[in-house]
């Protein structure tokens, strides 16, 4: 098995939600994005490193009809189809390392607040950026979340790449342009505060 995947699952399995830093009962810095972009309901959506995250349960109420969940633990995506029950079946499920994806089709919006500050070298950045930019429409949007620059400098034992909004703008401007950033302050389930860097980008 592939190490990042045996982390991720060790950690799903050895931890509820709410012991997870990053869990929120609503992604409401990613759901800004899809609301101020009045984002169509047709419109293909995919969550990168979405693990147990709820994005998808939100997505689904609003009536967003075609969403991936992408993510490297299977543990993660078990349960979040143990959440959804039979709503489940109305997402498309892929267990796979990000850097590993194929994409077979091009989405509307990729989104990732969980995944990308956890790549560190030049080589893993670079992977990740042109998938991006070959797996985007154009016109469509990258929505990307990631620890800000006083944002902490670890996250489940991994060391984590933290970004300020010019550097994040700047490593995606292959393809990406039109940036809006904000600075977001979420919420440990245990009450610390983690800043990150929140942008929406659009695909040109």
């Amino acid at each position: 098995m592939h190490a990042r995947a045996e982390h991720w699952n060790t950690i799903y399995r050895q931890k509820s939600p709410e012991q997870m830093s990053w869990y929120e009962p609503k992604i409401s810095a990613s759901l800004y994005w899809f609301e101020k972009n009045k984002i169509p309901l047709r419109a293909s959506v995919i969550d990168v490193g979405g693990g147990d995250s709820t994005l998808v349960d939100d997505l689904l109420r609003m009536g967003f009809q075609d969403i991936t969940v992408l993510d490297v633990s299977e543990a993660a995506i078990q349960r979040a189809q143990a959440r959804l029950g039979a709503l489940a079946s109305r997402v498309t499920w892929i267990v796979s390392d990000v850097l590993d994806f194929k994409p077979q089709r091009h989405y509307m919006v990729w989104h990732d607040r969980a995944t990308f500050h956890f790549l560190l070298s030049p080589e893993e950045i670079n992977t990740y950026t042109r998938l991006a930019c070959q797996s985007v429409e154009q016109g469509g949007w990258l929505i990307m979340g990631t620890f800000s620059e006083r944002g902490p400098l670890k996250c489940s034992g991994l060391p984590v790449k933290r970004y300020a909004a010019d550097e994040l703008t700047s490593t995606f401007s292959l393809c990406f342009h039109q940036p809006e950033c904000i600075p977001v302050e979420h919420y440990t389930p245990w009450g610390d505060v983690q800043p990150f860097t929140y942008c929406c980008f659009t695909r040109s």
